[in-house]
């Protein structure tokens, strides 16, 4: 017959305290999944937005001085590559050629949309895959930084929230610089 043992023993062996934790972690993890869910969802429906975009139509502005469609996305698949890579220093192949991608000359072609979707594509995949594995002391994991001359710590849940917004914010631009001009917008 296997051996009883009470809470008092199990929290001192600490077998019952592992389970507990054990079993926040994947209620957390559980809870974040959706938010990554509705995060990629949105982010599908920018990327189907795109896709069917003629060059002249990705060069489309909200105004003057805002930037086009294409800027807009390329400045969003940066944005994430610069943070999980050139901040955080996440590595991995497949963003290679996505590294520079907002320091090109204005001489040079811009992206198409197929060209920007792979770029969508790849760079969530990349995040994704680390959002997964990433444990809540790795999101606690503070990455030292200056900024304006003032010291700062900033988390791995810091800039993971930091770049859903900013998708966000980019992704409304997007929507509403397609719209303005009579083209499909993002839709849920």
């Amino acid at each position: 017959m296997a051996e009883q043992r009470n809470e008092t023993q199990a929290f001192t062996d600490g077998s019952l305290a592992a389970g507990v934790i054990e079993g926040a972690f994947t209620e957390q993890r559980a809870t974040l999944q959706v938010f990554y869910d509705g995060w990629e969802e949105y982010m599908d429906t920018v990327k189907a937005a795109i896709v069917p975009l003629t060059g002249e139509q990705l060069a489309l502005r909200a105004a003057p001085h805002e930037r086009s469609v294409v800027e807009i996305v390329r400045h969003i698949v940066e944005a994430r590559v610069d943070w999980f890579h050139g901040f955080m220093g996440e590595d991995g192949e497949e963003i290679a050629p996505y590294v520079d991608w907002g320091a090109v000359s204005e001489d040079a072609p811009l992206p198409s949309a197929a060209e920007l979707a792979d770029g969508l594509d790849v760079s969530w995949r990349f995040m994704a895959e680390r959002l997964a594995r990433w444990t809540p002391e790795d999101m606690a994991f503070t990455f030292p930084i200056e900024w304006r001359g003032d010291p700062y710590n900033l988390s791995r849940s810091w800039v993971v929230w930091h770049i859903l917004e900013h998708d966000m914010i980019h992704g409304g631009e997007v929507s509403l610089t397609l719209g303005m001009h009579g083209l499909s917008a993002p839709r849920p």
